[in-house]
């Protein structure tokens, strides 16, 4: 089993405990039941959800033993997370765990390694490769119009040709 980042806990709403979740999943439904029970974060406690219910499309829970706001406020901020199975997969094939793409090898359009992922950030415009080049970083709008390839089984992604993606700039 591994640990996957489903979310992260917002603003209380109200005085009954509930709270908005900022998701990080693409399977809110299958994420987020009541009677889960969630990481927080690398405190190495959990939570249980009590209650799901969504408003303006908006994910809100109530958890077991936080009953009303000034409790459940002690949470905000905190990532929530899960463990899955090592070899999950997300349901859509152009979708991808963060572990399934940190550590892959990053080709330009010939087909030459240019560096390595690093990390994903998961940014409000869209998710962004955090690649490691010689010299330094590099940031890659994680979008298909720049990286057009993902190939898990041979362990890389390939750039477009695309001027200036990995110069520096001045």
């Amino acid at each position: 089993m591994v640990e996957v980042t489903v979310g992260r806990i917002g603003r209380a709403h109200g005085l009954g405990g509930e709270v908005f979740i900022d998701l990080r999943t693409d399977e809110p439904v299958r994420r987020f039941t009541a009677g889960a029970t969630l990481l927080l974060g690398d405190t190495g406690r959990t939570v249980e959800i009590a209650t799901v219910r969504w408003n303006r499309g908006r994910l809100m829970l109530t958890f077991v033993g936080y009953p009303d706001r000034t409790a459940v406020e002690t949470l905000t901020g905190q990532v929530l997370g899960t463990r899955v199975p090592v070899e999950e997969r997300p349901s859509e094939p152009e979708e991808f765990f963060d572990r399934h793409l940190v550590g892959l090898r990053v080709l330009d359009h010939s087909g030459s390694q240019v560096g390595t992922v690093t990390d994903v950030l998961h940014l409000p415009a869209q998710d962004v490769l955090e690649v490691a080049v010689d010299g330094g970083e590099r940031l890659i709008p994680f979008v298909a119009a720049l990286v057009p390839e993902v190939d898990l089984a041979a362990g890389h992604v390939r750039l477009a040709e695309v001027g200036g993606l990995l110069e520096d700039i001045e």
